[in-house]
């Protein structure tokens, strides 16, 4: 890895990281957090209602990959996952969804804002609009993996999860263990974060391009497993249209996922600088969308000698105002929290996630579905956030 790519690496996983944590971590490459947040009193967080057809059903699942050790804490034993499975549901069944795990939104808070005096309800009180354990729709339906940002819990990215799924699409939301501020199992312990040294050693960035897609990799192998899958609904998946998105370093992961599993077919990268460029090779043809902030000064350089590479169906998007976290759930936290932003934000939060759902979704649509997308051929007077990389 090169020194350039290096930095850029870095300052890119940092940028996942809101407010004080990277302030704290890496002072040279954020701006200085506030103090001490007190949330208003009766907040509620609300995310955007879903805009597919089709009601929402949400499990979660706990996977075990006994093949391997896990890669960031070897003497935890094998490798394991907590996964939540959006899908198309049936309208009035099921139970509130809640938007994670108490532990778990402690930990997010009180690393994110160190002196936090936010109440973890605020976090867990979050109303989505997935049911728990809601009956299923009938039929077969593209498979999405979303992988989050490094240092981030899956939740962020539950408004797009959502979404997918109300538009007809199972979503597969993978915690990658180790990697973020807490993921809690079924037994009740939350892991904590185990591989956020900053900046990120060539050691560690190596580690992630190799443990990210095998975590994918693995989560596809108990999903469509024909003799045991561990999912009860895995009928509803169609084998042959899946695909796979992330944020950050989940979207620069979806590169060697797309490069080591041929049952991935298409992939998306929201803003994640690509510490595995695409190969002088290619992706095997296969389609690819950058979708992500306009850069100050000279271009990431890993978008830019990836976007050469591309031998299969592409598009590089830019989102005037936007930030890191635009294309998460993270900014309607800071909305109702009153917590300051980077100044260069003009896209709201709900705006960030109506342009990042419309167009993940218009790709995977085009390229899973078949289902043609005059949103993707070229600027929109509808979006005119949306900038076309040539």
């Amino acid at each position: 890895m090169t020194a350039i790519r290096r930095t850029a690496a870095a300052a890119a996983l940092l940028l996942a990281l809101p407010l004080s944590a990277v302030a704290t971590a890496a002072p040279a490459l954020a701006a200085t957090a506030p103090a001490a947040s007190t949330a208003p009193v009766g907040v509620q967080v609300e995310l955007p209602r879903p805009t597919g057809p089709f009601a929402v059903g949400r499990q979660i699942l706990h996977l075990t990959d006994r093949s391997r050790t896990d890669p960031w804490v070897p003497s935890a034993g094998p490798r394991q996952l907590m996964v939540s499975m959006y899908y198309p549901a049936k309208a009035g069944t099921g139970g509130p969804a809640p938007y994670m795990t108490p532990e778990a939104a402690r930990l997010m808070l009180d690393v994110k804002l160190p002196g936090n005096t936010i109440p973890t309800e605020v976090v867990t009180g979050t109303r989505t609009w997935s049911r728990t354990d809601a009956l299923p729709q009938h039929g077969r339906f593209p498979l999405v993996v979303l992988s989050p940002g490094y240092t981030m819990p899956r939740t962020e990215l539950t408004a797009l999860a959502e979404d997918l799924s109300s538009r007809g699409y199972v979503v597969a939301l993978v915690d990658h263990t180790y990697e973020n501020t807490g993921t809690t199992f079924p037994d009740g312990h939350t892991t904590t974060c185990e591989a956020c040294e900053f900046p990120p050693s060539d050691e560690q960035l190596a580690t992630f391009a190799e443990s990210r897609p095998k975590d994918v990799s693995f989560v596809l192998d108990r999903l469509t497993d024909r003799g045991r899958p561990a999912w009860r609904y895995a009928h509803l998946i169609d084998r042959d249209r899946i695909g796979m998105a992330g944020h950050s370093l989940g979207g620069a992961a979806a590169v060697p996922a797309l490069l080591t599993d041929d049952r991935i077919r298409a992939g998306a990268n929201l803003d994640g600088t690509m510490f595995v460029p695409v190969p002088a090779t290619g992706l095997k043809g296969k389609p690819f969308l950058m979708i992500g902030r306009p850069l100050d000064g000279p271009d990431d350089p890993s978008w830019t000698e990836s976007w050469s590479h591309l031998d299969g169906w592409k598009r590089w998007l830019t989102v005037a105002g936007s930030d890191h976290g635009s294309f998460t759930d993270i900014p309607l936290f800071f909305e109702k929290l009153g917590l300051p932003q980077s100044p260069e934000t003009t896209v709201t939060a709900a705006r960030g996630i109506q342009l990042t759902r419309q167009y993940v979704a218009a790709f995977f649509d085009l390229q899973l579905k078949g289902v043609p997308q005059r949103i993707l051929d070229g600027p929109t007077p509808v979006n005119p956030e949306i900038g076309f990389h040539p």
